[in-house]
């Protein structure tokens, strides 16, 4: 009995680190442990914080075979939240996001280089305002394992910069040029299904 136990937990391990090929992951936005966030200057003085409250996807993971990674996430992007309401209803306006025309925005990978010790790059097709642009997202190995409600869950997180006028956002050099760049962080842990 305490050898099957063992062989159980030990095959357990194997299949947490990757090396029983691609893992498909729910991203956790139910429980709210992802997160989408951004940054961009206010007039050159100051940092403008915010995030998008709402949005899905997944990730497939393959430790021994990185190559094979492949992530999908759709954004509400109505759910934009700056912390200031007419701001926000500004920012869901047609001079910036235009959410009652687009109001969605999808990523979709093409590649993931592994870079070694955790670290990687993701690239893929962000589709935003109607205009789909490949991008490149830094991305860092946060950790996985089992959750306390006999799940098992893997992390990363992200950085990439943006430029608005990408998506066609000329509203924001009145901001100033400082305003042009948009910086993104992304906090994503995923459910093994």
């Amino acid at each position: 009995m305490k050898k099957m136990i063992m062989a159980a937990l030990f095959g357990g391990a194997i299949l947490g680190s990757g090396f029983a090929g691609a893992v498909d992951y729910e991203i956790d936005t139910k429980g709210m442990h992802a997160f989408i966030e951004f940054k961009i200057r206010h007039l050159g003085y100051s940092w403008l914080l915010g995030r998008f409250n709402r949005f899905k996807g997944g990730f497939s993971y393959d430790g021994k075979h990185p190559q094979k990674n492949h992530v999908q996430v759709e954004i509400d992007v109505a759910s934009l939240d700056s912390n200031h309401a007419e701001r926000d209803k500004h920012l869901r306006s047609a001079r910036f996001f235009d959410v009652k025309k687009y109001p969605k925005a999808s990523f979709l990978s093409t590649s993931w280089e592994d870079l070694g010790e955790g670290r990687a790059i993701l690239r893929g097709d962000l589709t935003l305002r109607g205009i789909t642009r490949n991008i490149r997202i830094d991305v860092a190995d946060v950790g996985n394992g089992p959750d306390p409600w006999g799940g098992y869950r893997r992390g990363f997180e992200g950085h990439t910069v943006l430029k608005l006028s990408d998506w066609n956002m000329k509203e924001a050099k009145v901001l100033g040029p400082a305003a042009e760049e948009i910086q993104v962080y992304l906090s994503i842990e995923g459910v093994r299904q």
